[in-house]
């Protein structure tokens, strides 16, 4: 079985680390996202709650803290 293709990467792509999310449940209630796992089954984590989510339950607020590249200034040599 080759897992690559078994890979929503648009969602995961969606729901980065860092995001800010609320519960469709509970609106007004702020979550940030600790990380999303591709291979489990719901996918996305938040910092402050012990069990994982699926994308239909949550909706996103804000990105604005997402840092989706290292942005460290590097050397190059020529």
């Amino acid at each position: 079985m080759d897992f690559d293709t078994e890979i929503d990467w648009d969602e995961a792509f969606e729901y980065l680390p860092g995001s800010i999310v609320e519960l469709k449940a509970q609106p007004g209630v702020l979550h940030r996202i600790d990380f999303y796992e591709a291979m489990m089954v719901p996918p996305i984590w938040l910092v402050d709650d012990h069990r994982p989510h699926y994308p239909h339950e949550l909706r996103i607020v804000s990105r604005r803290e997402v840092q989706a590249c290292s942005l460290e200034p590097e050397l190059v040599q020529v």
